[in-house]
């Protein structure tokens, strides 16, 4: 159960009381928002202050307030393969429903605070649960050679290195020059 108190000119607070507590009553809201800050994982996230699209429904229930709506943010990270640099957009859905008191609420439910919700908790959830953990800027991203970190990409279908077997290689230091021209001259 979440209870705070809300600041009502917080860009994720919304106001609930246009809706009054009478079940079925609804209004729908389109809204661009400013995306909060650590909003990701290691390897992609949501920019700090990138704008993001809300279309959400707020509607009246018996125990509260549900919220239901997709989000669009743009996201920005790196290929988990080659290190290059990505970007890309979210589309994500959520619901919650924020309840009208404590007693009736979870000790995981959202709580109106008064009249007013906080969705970026809500937001925040839908968005980290949808983003890739390896995210790769093109499904046929080849990474980065293992030998020497050149990306692959740009090295070409020619680029190999020389590879001695670990198993023969304290022999290589056993034949001379010396020897191979004795070898010539004996056949």
């Amino acid at each position: 159960m979440t209870s705070q108190h809300l600041d009502p000119r917080a860009p994720w607070v919304i106001s609930t009381h246009e809706l009054g507590r009478r079940p079925g009553s609804m209004r729908r809201m389109v809204l661009n928002l400013p995306a909060a800050e650590d909003l990701g994982v290691d390897m992609i996230g949501v920019p700090k202050d990138a704008d993001v699209e809300l279309d959400i429904r707020l509607e009246a229930v018996m125990e509260g307030v549900l919220v239901t709506g997709t989000a669009q943010a743009p996201l920005r990270g790196e290929c988990a393969r080659c290190l290059e640099p990505l970007a890309s957009e979210v589309e994500v859905g959520f619901q919650e429903l924020f309840f009208y008191s404590a007693q009736d609420a979870a000790e995981d439910d959202q709580v109106l605070d008064g009249d007013l919700l906080d969705l970026e908790p809500a937001f925040r959830d839908a968005v980290v649960l949808a983003l890739p953990l390896s995210p790769v800027c093109s499904d046929d991203c080849q990474g980065l050679c293992v030998e020497c970190g050149v990306r692959l990409a740009d090295a070409g279908p020619d680029h190999r290195h020389e590879r001695i077997d670990a198993r023969w290689a304290a022999l290589q230091g056993l034949v001379s020059d010396n020897d191979s021209n004795n070898d010539d001259q004996e056949g």
